[in-house]
């Protein structure tokens, strides 16, 4: 077995056709020259561990990496893929959620409202996060092959040599200062559901009933078209809360312009939500009587609990929300 041949076959097959013939006699040449005068089987076994793998071998002749994305380019790599997947997620499943609620026709369960939200939202953050991924590596294979630069030490953010002045563009977060894209994530959910249950209060929030065919909505709680007559504000409600929800995202940290930003904002949406929540005749009628027979209270008292305590709630919890913004915001 002639195991000189046989490895000058394993590199040449990985290359170009045009350059097989050149770099085998190269190869023949070079080998030839390490030889002993008197060499064995043992002797050509040295030289061919000393040669390498056929494949690095054959690599090194292309001038091309053996992998996808090299150390060069594989942090700025990741920290694309982990910047642009939460936002890329969130923005599809916000649509997802607005696109199935406008075609909704008020007929299903909820129980199976929220099951298919939350099975096609899972879907739709899987189906984001592959074509994210798959798109993002390509560019960056593109790129890794198309670099004529030799080094591979790791570039900076800034695609270029890491200096220690890179140092000073780099932001020092205290994790209790930190807001985290998950938390991000969680409160444009919040705003995409509670403007969900607003704009198809009728349907979805009221009294149930269970049966052979499982819950079975009889009643509903809101009238639909009181609680329309404030859709305008509403909708400068849900536009305040997403704007303020990629501003977290973007800053990723609790400062002084980001509480009052978020001071507004709760300020604004409770001050809505009394308003709403005070119209006598928001509730339906019968829905109070059918409570206050419930809890054995009279109608009057009834709606005084529920309004007196949504308000205490609104007020209670946003002074917490507000309160807790700053106390963050001031954490050096």
């Amino acid at each position: 077995m002639n195991l000189t041949e046989i490895y000058i076959q394993e590199v040449t097959r990985r290359l170009p056709e045009k350059n097989r013939e050149d770099i085998a006699l190269e190869l023949r040449s070079t080998i030839g020259d390490m030889l002993p005068d008197d060499y064995n089987e043992n002797d050509v076994k040295d030289v061919l561990e000393k040669l390498g793998n056929p494949a690095a071998l054959a690599s090194g002749y292309r001038d091309q990496p053996m992998h996808l994305i090299g150390p060069r380019y594989f942090d700025v790599y990741i920290s694309l893929l982990k910047m642009i997947i939460p936002i890329a997620a969130v923005v599809a499943v916000i649509s997802m959620i607005a696109e199935y609620f406008i075609g909704f026709g008020g007929e299903e369960a909820i129980l199976n409202v929220v099951i298919t939200i939350i099975s096609e939202g899972i879907w739709r953050i899987i189906e984001v996060g592959i074509n994210v991924f798959f798109w993002l590596t390509l560019v960056f294979a593109i790129i890794e092959r198309t670099d004529k630069g030799k080094e591979q030490y790791p570039l900076s953010a800034s695609l270029k040599k890491w200096t220690p002045e890179d140092l000073k563009t780099v932001i020092y977060i205290p994790k209790k200062k930190a807001i985290t894209k998950l938390e991000v994530f969680g409160y444009l959910m919040w705003t995409a559901i509670w403007a969900t249950f607003y704009f198809y209060a009728n349907h979805l929030l009221g009294v149930y009933e269970g049966g052979g065919d499982g819950l079975r909505f009889v009643m509903p709680a809101f009238n639909q078209d009181v609680l329309l007559r404030y859709w305008p504000i509403v909708l400068v409600v849900i536009a305040l809360e997403i704007g303020l929800g990629l501003y977290k995202l973007l800053k990723g940290q609790w400062t002084k312009k980001v509480a009052i930003f978020h001071t507004i904002v709760e300020l604004f949406a409770t001050v809505v939500s009394i308003v709403i929540v005070s119209n006598p005749n928001l509730m339906n009628q019968e829905f109070i009587t059918y409570m206050s027979h419930l809890f054995s209270t009279s109608t009057k008292q009834f709606e005084i609990w529920i309004v007196g305590g949504v308000i205490i709630i609104f007020v209670v919890y946003a002074a917490i929300s507000i309160f807790d913004g700053f106390r963050k915001a001031r954490i050096r």
